[in-house]
């Protein structure tokens, strides 16, 4: 991660310092050490200025994130040459755990465009908005559960929308165990048990997005070794 990247993972994670100290610590770590953040000030990923349903939002890392790098574009501390990053104009998370809501609504909270909701995902209302985000979750549902919630959401999609998505490639042999494995580990830190995880190889993911309607564009995230790839959907 760049410098100027890396001053900012430390800017958004200060949002979060009234949320505790194992919150503060999340986001720093998770902030900075996650290239799926420096991926999305890329152009053409987000839209300029956009409306947000972030599902899985865990404690609303994705609106620290674009609110602070917003906040450092308007003192005039953005680097140069760089394009601008993209605004939130709102943003709501829905997120199954209430004490990553109540964590993510302490740091964020005081912004009347962030709020962050209690909920399961699969039921979630899908309102009109620029962008839906699904980060790391979909393997946890069943496949019929996967597929009904992407259906959901490109029934409600405009044409000018887009659903970004990160999901595992099943077909990356150790990498993906290793993403795996790790993913479970974080459930059971959290929840105490150990998941049932639901992945698909790259290959039938975007078998899925295409036939109900998406055209994909790919982004490999890999990081750290894992099997974990970015995938731009918009409404075909």
């Amino acid at each position: 991660m760049s410098a100027p990247l890396r001053q900012l993972a430390v800017e958004a994670a200060e949002a979060y310092r009234p949320a505790g100290r194992w919150a503060y610590h999340f986001a720093r770590g998770k902030l900075a050490g996650d290239p799926l953040f420096g991926t999305l000030l890329r152009p053409g990923l987000l839209p300029a200025r956009g409306h947000y349903l972030d599902l899985g939002c865990g404690q609303g890392l994705l609106a620290a994130w674009l609110q602070a790098a917003g906040r450092r574009h308007a003192l005039g501390a953005w680097p140069a040459g760089h394009p601008p990053p993209p605004r939130l104009a709102r943003y709501t998370g829905v997120e199954l755990l209430d004490s990553a809501v109540r964590r993510g609504n302490l740091a964020l909270g005081h912004d009347p465009a962030i709020h962050l909701d209690t909920g399961d995902m699969t039921r979630a209302v899908i309102p009109p908005v620029d962008v839906v985000t699904l980060i790391d979750v979909l393997h946890y549902i069943p496949a019929t559960a996967q597929e009904a919630l992407l259906a959901r959401i490109r029934a409600q999609l405009a044409a000018d929308a887009r659903l970004l998505l990160r999901v595992g490639d099943a077909s990356a042999g150790l990498a993906y165990r290793l993403s795996r494995l790790t993913d479970s580990l974080v459930v059971f830190g959290h929840c105490a048990r150990w998941p049932a995880l639901h992945g698909r190889p790259l290959d039938a993911w975007l078998e899925l997005l295409i036939r109900l309607g998406f055209r994909c564009e790919t982004h490999p995230m890999g990081g750290a070794g894992f099997a974990n790839i970015l995938i731009l959907a918009r409404p075909d």
